[in-house]
């Protein structure tokens, strides 16, 4: 007799997110995303973090001050950095999971690339613009958004 106690696809793919969230060197936001198609195959991942080839230790992380001074001018977001860690081939139709929900400008990508749903774990920044922005996109464009629900399983990792 099988194993009944095996993760969901949702819980399979949000956890893969949720730990490579965990490759985030961001003091304040760790998150991570994670690009399954309708096969239930993994296509690509990703997290937030500062482009290829900048020093993560000379780069700021600050979130106040100047726009040059802060993470915002360099950080890429976690779903962009799965779109574009994805090798090349198509992203139509498949699903994101995210830790955290998409900013206006992920969301543009998101679109863009082909993805048809956005399930997201957390959406702390709902009252902001940007996150109204997303949500406007997503709608006018017919991507699905599906908030995860935990399901409260626990899972430990040790390394």
């Amino acid at each position: 007799m099988k194993r009944t106690d095996y993760l969901s696809w949702d819980e399979y793919f949000m956890g893969i997110a949720m730990l490579s969230a965990q490759r985030s060197k961001d003091p304040s936001t760790q998150v991570g995303a994670c690009i399954a198609n309708a096969d239930h195959k993994i296509l690509s991942v990703g997290y937030n973090g500062m482009p290829i080839g900048c020093s993560d230790d000379e780069m700021p992380w600050q979130r106040e001050g100047s726009l040059l001074d802060t993470k915002y001018a360099y950080v890429c977001h976690a779903e962009l950095n799965a779109i574009l860690n994805n090798d090349g081939g198509s992203l139509k139709g498949t699903t994101i999971y995210v830790t955290l929900f998409p900013c206006h400008e992920c969301a543009k990508a998101i679109v863009q690339s082909g993805i048809r749903e956005v399930v997201y774990w957390g959406d702390k920044y709902a009252d902001t613009d940007s996150t109204r922005a997303s949500r406007r996109i997503f709608q006018y464009c017919g991507v699905k958004l599906r908030q995860y629900v935990p399901s409260g399983k626990k899972l430990n990792l040790e390394f």
